[in-house]
């Protein structure tokens, strides 16, 4: 058996570096446990799709037939955006599918999304399946594999189900990401005029990084809006599950921002629902949805973490700061970053106002975007463990949801460990630069005991 790195096994998916840590080797393996444990939970069909990565090919392959030495019907639906996949598997009805994405990571990665029986694979599930290949486990059967077309009907989907008042002009960027297959055609049929952007998928990432949530990552979107004078831009990450946008007057909008929007819309028609956000999220978010008629609840990062919250509480609406998005009010649940443009581009088609303007009634304050400290995977739970404790030494209120978040009357700030990166993230938000200066060094000072060694020039 090739060894099989403990550390690809992460909080809320598969992750690791092609082909070291991820080879056909090693991933026919996981397939055939995945399929060992679809099986003891009722699920014989399992959906299977890739992003545009190099290794994406090779790494589907190997996991399909992996899934089929198990016993497991294959059905594969080819590079599609992530989305598309969970969207097949709901539609054939078992809710079972595997999605072979690095997501937002450097071009050498690669991972996977498990999706079992409608639930999203994540926490103690997921190392089961690494206890599984290590014990030598995993079933043999005499599977099958079959192709489909995923996309179509998605996009069909999606059609039926959104409508503009007025036509706009928007640059749309897929950073050479997967949904390079589908996002032109798409806002094009839904009745935009279309800016296309780097759309060629391209697992080189030749332009710059699929994510939309780092502003370097936005410039030349920033740049079509204001040259081609569009109504808004968008960006989506390599896999399709999230979405950045850019105001006329080429403003980033924070992913809490779009919530507060899509959370007024949603809770017009669905009065006292739930909308849960992430610990990264602004301390305005909560009060608005309250304002709006609905229940808030702030729960932990992870887009796996947060569907599981939404099938526990009935949330018709979620959404974090990285730009995942999720959609239960006329979807799926599943995070998705082409429905979820399309849904902000119908509101902003009821209005005769600029989308800069749409935002400007939103409470808002002086805040900072995700900022990011690498240290290693083995220290970072150690470091947050003792900057709570050093906090509760300085009787600090605090929660620790997810790391560990200080709420002030004038701001607030965090701290937290990645799950997919060897690195802490950190965000602070206040209502004055003295506020937001007052709790970075709460939070800093704290940091800086915890770890004396770590440099923190680019943070303060």
């Amino acid at each position: 058996m090739s060894f099989i790195h403990p550390s690809i096994f992460r909080a809320y998916d598969i992750r690791g570096t092609y082909p070291d840590q991820l080879n056909s080797a090693i991933v026919q393996l996981l397939g055939q446990e995945i399929g060992t444990f679809a099986l003891a939970r009722g699920q014989s069909t399992v959906v299977t799709a890739r992003d545009g990565r190099l290794s994406g090919s090779d790494l589907q392959n190997a996991l399909n037939l992996g899934l089929v030495k198990s016993g497991v019907r294959v059905i594969n639906v080819g590079m599609v955006p992530t989305p598309v996949l969970y969207f097949a598997a709901l539609q054939i009805g078992t809710g079972s599918g595997v999605m072979v994405t690095g997501s937002h990571n450097p071009s050498n990665y690669n991972g996977f999304k498990i999706m079992i029986g409608g639930q999203t694979l994540f926490g103690k599930d997921i190392t089961c399946l690494y206890d599984g290949i290590i014990s030598g486990s995993s079933v043999v059967g005499d599977g099958s594999i079959e192709t489909d077309n995923a996309l179509v009907p998605y996009m069909q989907r999606i059609f039926g189900d959104i409508t503009f008042k007025k036509r706009l002009k928007v640059a749309i960027d897929c950073g050479n990401g997967v949904t390079g297959v589908c996002a032109e055609s798409l806002f094009r049929r839904l009745g935009c005029d279309v800016i296309p952007l780097f759309t060629e998928v391209d697992g080189t990432f030749p332009n710059h990084h699929p994510d939309p949530s780092k502003l370097e990552n936005l410039t030349d979107l920033i740049a079509a809006v204001k040259i081609h004078n569009c109504d808004l831009g968008i960006a989506f990450d390599g896999d399709g599950d999230r979405v950045g946008i850019i105001a006329e007057n080429g403003k980033s909008i924070y992913a809490d921002r779009l919530l507060m929007l899509l959370a007024e819309d949603v809770l017009v028609r669905n009065p006292s629902s739930i909308v849960i956000y992430d610990v990264k999220c602004s301390r305005h978010l909560g009060p608005l949805i309250s304002n709006a008629g609905g229940e808030p609840l702030m729960w932990k990062t992870g887009h796996s973490l947060i569907k599981a919250k939404m099938k526990e509480t009935g949330a018709l609406l979620a959404g974090e700061m990285s730009g995942h998005i999720f959609f239960k009010e006329r979807w799926y649940g599943f995070d998705d970053g082409l429905y979820s443009a399309a849904r902000l581009l119908e509101i902003f088609s009821k209005s005769p106002k600029a989308v800069s303007v749409l935002f400007d009634h939103l409470p808002d304050d002086i805040s900072t975007p995700e900022l990011t400290i690498q240290v290693t995977d083995a220290e970072k739970f150690v470091i947050v463990d003792r900057i709570i404790a050093i906090l509760v030494d300085q009787d600090i209120p605090l929660s620790t949801i997810d790391g560990v978040r200080v709420d002030l009357d004038t701001g607030w700030g965090l701290i937290r460990c990645s799950n997919t990166t060897p690195n802490l993230v950190l965000r602070f938000e206040a209502e004055s630069e003295a506020a937001l200066e007052h709790i970075k060094s709460i939070m800093l000072d704290a940091l800086k005991q915890a770890k004396p060694t770590l440099n923190l020039e680019s943070i303060c």
